[in-house]
């Protein structure tokens, strides 16, 4: 037998030992991510086989979510579980689980889980606006002085519909200068309702070619698809892969250029801040935190001031806006029903005097209409996640304190047992058989509970206001030799229209 001479004995430890070492290590990362992703509890949701490290993040679709959770509630129930890499999320479907988690047990289910990717957009524990905050002091201190200053601003009152119908006639002035020619009505219709968001919480409006304005909208825009997709999902749930260089380059450049422009904002009105004097919500804020600058607790900071009014300014525009393009896209690709609307509208209204609030009682077609483009538009089929304020359950369900919840609001939206025609646009869903508007309890767009959309009041002023003054103006049809548009939407955040070209025709 051959001998090994010294320096191989050492090679050959030296190999063994590595090989050892990558064995243990191994072993032991598949040890700590088992025990990471296994779950003790009793009645806790079912749901699909997890694989190490990434969970269940390869089951889901991103780019379109709610119909990757409404399949999986097909096989796992209404209350199914997920593993987003070692983070725990239930998923909640249909409107009786909803209906339970959102209303029965709001409380419950009030919590906001930590994003800590956020953190590198300088949102922390101390600054979290309306939309992120924890549930707790700062959280319900924010929302209470949002809903109050907006009302005390005409939120509710003659005062903002005046503006929102003026607003609307500037819109019409803007498509009537088209000259019935084919164009993309996305940014007339979101400088129009940014505008009237834009009057309450920086004290005046924009023109529609202004530059600062535009620039603001587009970066919006553009934020939206920065946090949508599966490399945030996945730095969220694992918030050590930021660390990587340049894995989060050039990832937050709008939301960061939207955030220089805030502080811009707030420091011309500081410059000219007068206390006697409220122009608008960012001089009430700037007054609460001179109120309040003596108490270490206080949520009302600068800072916080930026992001507040960042959620005021996005919840104002995004959802109303593109609620607005599907509507316009149903009417083109339905004329029959923009008829209807028409002649009921010519019937109740005329022509001659501009469309108010009180008509709406009178408008039952029209209003229909209006529920049913924001149904089955489903602007928002996903929830911003939820985490559960302690433990609780759900149809009998065991959910520990600490779980991210999401709410699929399109099981509810789109469910075949609980409308008559769910995947068709078809107004009668809210008719009677009299031809009475009739409002259904599985309609919320808008959520429910503790963290409805703080907006809802001032969306549903603006779709009805809006919509009836542009077809009380205009005849809507596809342009001539192009094709038919489609009604295919683009997830992000928010469930949105593809690009089309409309004519606007005067009546």
């Amino acid at each position: 037998m051959e001998l090994l001479s010294v320096p191989q004995l050492l090679l050959s430890s030296c190999y063994n030992n590595v090989t050892f070492l990558g064995i243990f290590l191994t072993v032991f990362v598949l040890l700590l991510d088992f025990m990471k992703r296994r779950k003790t509890w009793n009645r806790y949701p079912p749901g699909p086989l997890s694989i190490p490290f990434l969970g269940n993040m390869l089951q889901v679709d991103f780019r379109q979510p709610h119909i990757s959770f409404s399949q999986l509630s097909k096989k796992y129930g209404n209350v199914f579980s997920l593993q987003f890499c070692w983070k725990n999320t239930v998923v909640l479907n249909g409107f009786k689980v909803l209906k339970e988690a959102l209303v029965v047990k709001s409380e419950d289910f009030a919590d906001r889980p930590p994003f800590p990717l956020f953190k590198h957009l300088g949102v922390n524990k101390n600054c979290e606006g309306v939309v992120l905050a924890r549930y707790g002091r700062g959280w319900r201190e924010q929302r209470r002085f949002s809903v109050s200053t907006m009302r005390n601003f005409g939120l509710g009152k003659k005062s903002l519909e005046e503006r929102i119908i003026e607003e609307a006639g500037f819109l019409c002035s803007v498509f009537e200068s088209k000259g019935g020619q084919p164009f993309d009505v996305h940014g007339d219709i979101s400088s129009a309702v940014s505008n009237v968001i834009c009057s309450l919480v920086f004290g005046n409006r924009f023109e529609y070619d202004d530059k600062r304005f535009l620039r603001l909208l587009h970066l919006f825009d553009e934020s939206m698809k920065e946090l949508s997709g599966f490399l945030v999902q996945l730095l969220n749930a694992i918030p050590s892969l930021i660390c990587i260089p340049g894995i989060i380059k050039g990832l937050f450049d709008c939301h960061d250029e939207i955030v220089k422009n805030l502080k811009e904002i707030v420091a011309e009105h500081k410059a000219s801040w007068d206390p006697a004097y409220q122009r608008d919500f960012i001089d009430a804020y700037l007054e609460e935190i001179e109120k309040t600058k003596g108490d270490p607790e206080t949520s009302f900071t600068e800072l916080n001031l930026i992001f507040t009014t960042l959620d005021l300014f996005g919840a104002g525009t995004e959802t109303s806006s593109t609620t607005l393009r599907w509507a316009l896209l149903f009417m083109i690709l339905h004329p029959d029903i923009q008829s209807k609307v028409h002649e009921e509208i010519d019937r109740v209204i005329g022509r001659d005097r501009r469309p108010v609030l009180d008509d709406q009682a009178h408008l039952h077609f029209t209003n229909a209409v209006i529920h049913e483009f924001q149904r089955y538009g489903n602007i928002v089929p996903i929830t911003l996640p939820r985490m559960t304020y302690r433990d609780t359950e759900i149809q009998g369900f065991f959910i520990p304190k600490g779980t991210s919840v999401l709410y699929n609001l399109y099981s509810v939206l789109k469910d075949e047992t609980l409308w008559e025609k769910p995947h068709q646009f078809y107004p009668e869903h809210f008719l009677s058989p009299e031809g009475k508007f009739v409002k259904r309890d599985a309609f919320i767009p808008f959520s429910a509970g503790r963290r409805m959309c703080l907006g809802e009041p001032l969306a549903r002023l603006e779709l009805f206001l809006f919509f009836t003054t542009l077809m009380q103006h205009f005849t809507f049809h596809v342009p001539e030799n192009q094709p038919r548009p489609r009604e295919d939407a683009c997830f992000t955040q928010t469930l949105s229209p593809l690009p089309y070209q409309i004519c606007a025709k005067p009546r």
